[in-house]
C-alpha cells in the first residue's frame, strides 16, 4: 500500500477518535440534546458512523473496491449484508486487536498477542450496527415502543468494546501480503501511528 493510502486509513481512525469524544461528551453529562431520547439517538448515530468507518477502512488501498462497496451499502442498512459484501473484497477486513507483550527475542521489542474477549466481535458488530440503525428511524406509533433504557445500557458497552478493538490492532488491506500494526495513540503524542510488517523473504 502506498503512503497516501495508509495515511488515509489513519485519517479514518482519527475520525473514529473524534466521534468517540462526542459520545463521551454525552455519556459523562458534558452536554445533552435537551432530553433523553434525542441524546441517546445522537450517541447511536455517532456509534453507527464509527462502525461504518471500521468496515470500510480496510478498503482504502483500493479506491474502486471502496466505491463499489460503499455504493452497495447505500442500498441497505443490514449489517450482515454490508459485511458480506466487504468480505468478498477483503476476507481479512476486520481489525485484529492485539496486545504488545515484552519479547524475549533479541531482535524484537514486543510480541503481538491476541487480545482477550473484551472487544467488539464481528457478531456483536452486526448487532450494534442494526440496533443503532433502528433507533434512527421515526417510531411507528402503532408498533413497538423504542426501549431507550436498553440503549442507555448498551451504548456505553459498545463504545468501550470499539475502543478495545482498535487501541492496538492489525489490519490486512486489499492486495497486501503483509499487515499493518495500528496504534490509536502513543506516549509521544495523541496521533494515530502505523507500522508495516511484511513476510520474511524466502531464500
Amino acid at each position: 500500500m502506498s503512503e497516501p493510502d495508509v495515511v488515509k486509513y489513519c485519517d479514518l481512525m482519527e475520525e473514529i477518535k473524534r466521534r468517540t469524544a462526542v459520545i463521551d461528551f454525552f455519556l459523562v453529562g458534558g452536554g445533552h440534546a435537551l432530553y433523553q431520547p434525542p441524546t441517546i439517538e445522537s450517541v447511536a448515530l455517532q456509534l453507527r458512523k464509527m462502525l461504518e468507518l471500521i468496515a470500510f477502512g480496510s478498503l482504502v488501498a483500493n479506491k474502486e473496491s471502496y466505491s463499489a462497496a460503499y455504493a452497495r451499502f447505500a442500498e441497505h442498512w443490514n449489517a450482515r449484508l454490508m459485511l458480506r459484501d466487504i468480505d468478498r473484497i477483503n476476507p481479512d477486513f476486520y481489525p485484529k486487536p492485539v496486545i504488545e507483550a515484552p519479547s524475549t527475542h533479541p531482535k524484537a521489542i514486543h510480541n503481538l498477542q491476541d487480545r482477550g474477549p473484551d472487544y467488539l466481535t464481528e457478531e456483536e458488530f452486526e448487532k450494534a450496527y442494526e440496533k443503532c440503525g433502528a433507533i434512527l428511524h421515526a417510531e411507528n406509533p402503532y408498533g413497538s415502543r423504542v426501549d431507550y433504557a436498553y440503549y442507555a445500557e448498551r451504548l456505553p458497552v459498545w463504545r468501550t468494546q470499539i475502543v478495545n478493538l482498535l487501541t492496538n490492532h492489525q489490519i490486512r488491506l486489499v492486495g497486501e501480503k503483509g499487515f499493518y500494526l495500528i496504534h490509536m495513540k502513543e506516549d509521544r503524542d495523541d496521533k494515530v501511528h502505523y507500522y508495516r510488517f511484511e513476510p520474511a523473504p524466502l531464500f
